[in-house]
């Protein structure tokens, strides 16, 4: 099966369920036909999110969407085994032996109403992990088509080459924003591009919009400048930020409102100049760039 690209924006459905706006089916399926009109096709997963419901949430959704598999992209996590009251974990731990890498797979594959996922990531990394085991597990999905490529979320560099010493990873998905730019000074991102390895980010919007604290109200004032010349709005210039970075990063964006995601493509035909880029980082940081 030929793999497809991820649209430049990813739908992030944590929220969709009872962890945010509990969209009921239809609700759902009017949600997933707004991405796929605003261009956004990849839809990105994890077995935990909504107490380990939302998989099954939205794939009763597709199922009744007549929505074409091949139209989108589906993305799930596994590693992560969370206290819920769907599960018996007493507590919080990782787990990447193989037979439940292969399990949680087929797990997402049952809730999703699909036979492949585009791309499993582990969700967090343990300091327990086999890596012969993880490799004999990816290659197995692979080798059955259950899964069509595979990543990690929230890895190291270090860490990302422990586990290619035996699989290849081609994507790392870790926090980023205008106000959670470490990954591109502590090294994270560098070495993604040298290693061919495609970066998304979680919670790309930072903390813009949540906090009300002066590095916030500087990025607000900045955009809110910025906004007549780019005929933009603030989130679309915060994202068309993470944008320009040459890691080719693919922002997920974890909103349920409509009116947001019809918004959230414009930012992929953004262009920021480079004084406007470096003008966002100043603020952020509150002193200028090194």
């Amino acid at each position: 099966m030929t793999k497809k690209p991820f649209s430049k924006i990813i739908a992030g459905t944590m929220t969709w369920g009872i962890w945010g706006k509990n969209l009921d089916k239809n609700q759902m399926i009017h949600l997933m036909n707004s991405c796929l009109e605003s261009g956004i096709t990849t839809f990105d997963h994890a077995d935990i999110y909504g107490g380990y419901t939302t998989e099954a949430s939205f794939g009763n959704a597709f199922g009744e969407s007549r929505i074409e598999r091949e139209k989108i992209q589906l993305i799930s996590k596994c590693g992560i085994q969370m206290q819920s009251e769907n599960r018996n974990t007493k507590i919080k731990n990782y787990d990447y032996s193989k037979s439940h890498i292969i399990g949680s797979v087929e797990n997402s594959l049952k809730n999703l109403k699909t036979d492949y996922l585009d791309l499993l990531l582990l969700h967090r990394p343990s300091p327990l992990m086999q890596v012969d085991e993880i490799a004999e597990a990816i290659e197995k999905l692979k080798t059955e088509g259950k899964i069509l490529d595979f990543g990690v979320s929230n890895f190291t560099p270090t860490q990302t080459d422990l586990i290619e010493t035996r699989t290849k990873i081609n994507y790392n998905q870790i926090k980023f924003s205008i106000t959670d730019f470490e990954a591109m000074l502590d090294g994270s991102l560098d070495h993604m591009q040298t290693n061919k390895i495609t970066p998304m980010c979680w919670s790309p919007l930072g903390s813009v919009f949540k906090n009300d604290d002066d590095k916030s109200i500087r990025i607000m004032k900045l955009a809110t400048q910025l906004s007549l010349k780019y005929d933009a709005e603030i989130d679309q210039l915060v994202l068309a930020w993470i944008l320009k970075h040459p890691s080719g990063i693919l922002p997920v964006c974890g909103t349920a409102d409509e009116t947001r995601i019809r918004n959230l493509m414009k930012a992929t035909t953004i262009e920021m100049e480079l004084e406007d880029w470096f003008a966002f980082w100043t603020e952020s940081a509150g002193k200028n760039v090194p």
